[in-house]
């Protein structure tokens, strides 16, 4: 009896399995689609070599799709602004780079309403969500002078296999940025003009930090694995990676433009591009990430090691390497150096935040008034550090519909905290995104989305302000 219960269930197995293969393609066509997951898989189901080769060989087609995207936005070309420069010599880019549709000028564009811009498709391209340089795959890019010099200083490569950065140098803050500490003053950039890394941080600062200081300096110079630097076979480097140090896009508590994606957002084509603000002024603020809304510069710190670096997912990060902070000394140490980072020095301004005026140009003055009067940009961005350390939803989406670019949805971006205005002139490109390449660009974009109407004088004028900053 046993014998032929185990045969009737064999022969039954049998049927099954034999069904399955007897399914038509059309069954199999039908079949439904794998529903989407939050999660990244753990297991690798090809190997390292594999993956190099395949990624390898789409990046120029990769690169040429983002090229030709940015070329169809922007004017690229480099036109530095007369006698304006960032913290030391770097030209500060001039004009609008934005790209009007064919037939259409700015003024034309603001005479038109959000519906009338949308139902017309007007709404200038470069105003839109800037996709990550390949936004399905995501992931930390870096400037190539960046590369660079972290190479010939710490032997350490942070090239990409698969991607390049896509912006042109000359929209990007000068490198190496300079470093002011709200504590010594006096002393101007104590970068002396270098990029402090692991190598070189202790002689630089032994002497003007406290020891705590230099310790959260330390962290913040030590490379700690991420997504696509680590020593795992699912990385985006040639060889295992140290890994990636919070200060390799913070240069020097600046900004050098490296971007990736934001790592709470699913799906992947919803995921906003970040370009990297300065921690300059950290001390003053109130909300961290451009989105998060994080509350103090510690949350931010422990945040970016346990979850940013590895897209939010924590199976990942114990994969290749999470980098667990102990809060009450590592996290703090790391946080106090950070509120030491100021804004540069602005000598037109008073002790207000508004000009000096026995200092200040008349475009500079007029520029001044624009912006606490007819722009309305002070009821967001209050002096003297212009910010009110709140967020706003500028619901631009009302302009566009949305629609798929290079892996992006242009979807809606929501709440996005006031970024101070503080030394803005020396940390292009703008917005959350970097979408925006230069402060002209900048003030286009809020004179539209916000409906302000200004002429094109008061646009000059609010330019030479924010530069006066």
């Amino acid at each position: 009896m046993r014998d032929k219960w185990i045969f009737l269930c064999i022969c039954a197995l049998f049927i099954v399995i034999a069904s399955g293969f007897a399914q038509s393609p059309q069954q199999t066509q039908n079949a439904s689609p794998k529903k989407p997951s939050s999660y990244l898989p753990v297991v690798d189901t090809e190997t390292f070599a594999a993956t190099h080769d395949r990624m390898s060989a789409a990046k120029s087609a990769v690169m040429k799709k983002q090229m030709d995207l940015l070329a169809e936005r922007y004017d690229l070309s480099n036109k530095p602004a007369a006698g304006v420069v960032m913290d030391r010599s770097k030209a500060v880019q001039d004009g609008v780079r934005v790209k009007l549709s064919a037939g259409v000028n700015w003024a034309q564009l603001a005479g038109m309403t959000a519906q009338q811009i949308r139902d017309k498709d007007l709404f200038p391209q470069g105003f839109l969500p800037l996709p990550h340089a390949n936004h399905p795959e995501g992931g930390m890019v870096f400037p190539k002078f960046e590369i660079q010099e972290i190479l010939k200083q710490e032997e350490r490569d942070l090239t990409r296999f698969d991607l390049d950065f896509d912006l042109p140098d000359h929209f990007l803050p000068e490198f190496p940025p300079a470093i002011y500490l709200t504590t010594r003053p006096d002393l101007g950039d104590v970068s002396k003009g270098q990029l402090v890394t692991i190598a070189n941080f202790f002689d630089l600062f032994n002497g003007i930090l406290n020891p705590k200081q230099i310790e959260g300096l330390r962290l913040l110079l030590t490379p700690f694995p991420q997504q696509q630097f680590n020593q795992t076979g699912d990385r985006r480097s040639d060889k295992p990676s140290r890994g990636v140090a919070c200060l390799d896009c913070h240069a020097n508590g600046g900004s050098n433009g490296a971007f990736h994606l934001v790592g709470d957002i699913r799906p992947q084509e919803f995921r906003h591009r970040i370009e990297t603000p300065v921690l300059r002024g950290v001390n003053i603020q109130r909300l961290f990430g451009s989105q998060r809304a994080l509350k103090t510069v510690e949350d931010f710190t422990e945040f970016e090691q346990r979850a940013a670096y590895f897209d939010g997912d924590p199976v990942i990060a114990t994969k290749k390497g999470v980098n667990v902070l102990e809060r009450g000394s590592q996290v703090h140490f790391m946080a106090e150096f950070q509120e030491l980072l100021d804004f540069p020095p602005a000598p037109k301004l008073a002790w207000d935040g508004k000009l000096d005026p026995a200092k200040a140009s008349p475009a500079e003055v007029r520029g001044q008034e624009v912006f606490f009067g007819k722009g309305q940009c002070s009821s967001c961005h209050v002096p003297p550090y212009y910010t009110d350390n709140t967020m706003h939803n500028l619901q631009a989406e009302r302009f566009y519909k949305q629609h798929m670019v290079n892996g992006m949805m242009m979807a809606a971006d929501g709440p996005i905290k006031t970024f101070p205005l503080r030394g803005i002139k020396d940390t292009p490109p703008y917005l959350h995104d970097g979408r925006l390449l230069t402060l002209d660009d900048t003030v286009e974009y809020f004179n539209l989305v916000l409906g302000r109407n200004l002429t094109e004088q008061e646009k000059k004028d609010l330019v030479a302000f924010l530069r006066a900053l």
